[in-house]
């Protein structure tokens, strides 16, 4: 890639407990030409079988937007030794897909306070509606990110950050960064990628026209439920 380097109610599904984040949350700023988001990435080696899923996956966030606005969206990724990237901003799925299907996973820590950081200078320069992370760990000192993600949530910047598996410390540090950032933190399976799918599109249908135009997502019961939630909490 040439790219330069740089309290409710209690529900059992994960799909449904991260959309009900998003409805109590400020709806990002209006944009006059669509959405722009940030789809980061870790790309340290334990994250290659993520990488091919979301590589497929991520398409579909523009499809579901194609009525609401133009998407735009910008990938960053970390991985080996002090490499950070990001890319140009795409506007179009096929763009991005060839983007990310050139990047090979390499071992390394994690870089999350470096991509925060770049994510706020992006956001300082034109507003960025939203900022998706998927990842599996956090190997940086908490109160450092922290101090990030609040930053991020005063500048009206929302973290949605998705965990593959299940490491307590990394869960308890995304939930963190998520409610400060006032964004959403998710915990998914590699074996039911659709809920990934589902997630991402959600995201993007925030992205692009606010938290309202979710109500007009039809399909899962998760999505069916948040409608109603919507509904019910501005009627």
């Amino acid at each position: 890639m040439s790219a330069p380097k740089i309290p409710s109610q209690r529900v059992n599904n994960p799909v449904e407990q991260f959309l009900d984040q998003i409805k109590r949350h400020p709806a990002p700023a209006k944009t006059t030409t669509g959405g722009r988001l940030i789809f980061a990435l870790d790309a340290t080696a334990s994250r290659q079988p993520t990488w091919d899923t979301a590589c497929r996956l991520q398409a579909e966030m523009f499809t579901q937007t194609r009525e609401l606005g133009q998407l735009q969206v910008k990938l960053c990724f970390y991985r080996g030794y002090d490499e950070l990237r990001s890319s140009p901003w795409h506007q179009g799925a096929d763009k991005l897909v060839t983007a990310m299907t050139a990047v090979h996973c390499l071992g390394g820590q994690t870089q999350i306070m470096r991509l925060l950081e770049h994510a706020l200078s992006v956001h300082r320069q034109q507003p960025v509606q939203a900022l998706v992370f998927i990842g599996d760990c956090i190997e940086e000192p908490l109160d450092a990110l922290c101090q990030l993600a609040g930053e991020c949530g005063l500048r009206g910047l929302p973290l949605f950050l998705f965990q593959e598996g299940h490491n307590a410390s990394a869960a308890n540090g995304f939930k963190q960064m998520a409610r400060l950032s006032h964004g959403a933190h998710c915990r998914f399976d590699l074996h039911s990628p659709e809920s990934l799918s589902e997630l991402l599109r959600a995201i993007a249908v925030y992205a692009t026209a606010g938290r309202a135009a979710l109500a007009n997502l039809r399909g899962s019961a998760a999505l069916q439920q948040l409608t109603r939630q919507l509904e019910h909490h501005t009627s």
